[in-house]
């Protein structure tokens, strides 16, 4: 049976208590599930199905068990294992102390000039419903999530190269 991992818009420990998360996937029949840090990353197994399906049911079971859906992005862990394996920053030139993050989005702009560099943020590269970004801390704050919201809409969720390894390893 396939392992996936779904990431959840939103997610934060004050709005959603993982124990309850992992329950509302249990109750729509995934196996084996697990919660990687309090941000709403799920992992499970399931019957091969078109990640669509598996974020609609994800949704309606949260919207069931939870009285509240938050959007989900479903990935086959195999399909993010090759993703960290190929390094889509290889080639960037990236600053040591930049930190690399991965935005999974629904729907990329139809037209969009790359790389976009703003608020030392760099959006280098869009493949497969994937954005591959680095930022530099800011004094200003998490300004890349403006530019990320920006360029990709509400219907988006962001996680470091780091949280994607915690995922994928569990």
């Amino acid at each position: 049976m396939p392992r996936y991992a779904a990431f959840l818009r939103g997610v934060m420990p004050t709005n959603c208590r993982m124990p309850e998360l992992k329950r509302a996937f249990e109750g729509a029949g995934f196996r084996n599930v697990a919660t990687v840090l309090g941000s709403g990353n799920v992992v499970f197994d399931a019957p091969a199905a078109p990640v669509a399906a598996l974020e609609r049911k994800a949704e309606a079971a949260m919207r069931k068990s939870l009285g509240r859906a938050f959007m989900a992005f479903v990935r086959p862990i195999g399909a993010l294992e090759k993703m960290l394996a190929s390094d889509p920053y290889k080639g960037a030139r990236l600053d040591g102390t930049a930190k690399r993050i991965v935005t999974f989005i629904r729907e990329p702009p139809a037209k969009l000039e790359l790389p976009i560099d703003r608020d030392l943020t760099r959006i280098l590269r869009v493949d497969d419903g994937i954005a591959f970004s680095a930022y530099m801390p800011n004094p200003k704050g998490p300004v890349f999530m403006v530019l990320l919201k920006k360029t990709f809409g509400e219907d988006q969720t962001t996680r470091t190269w780091q949280t994607i390894e915690r995922v994928v390893a569990k």
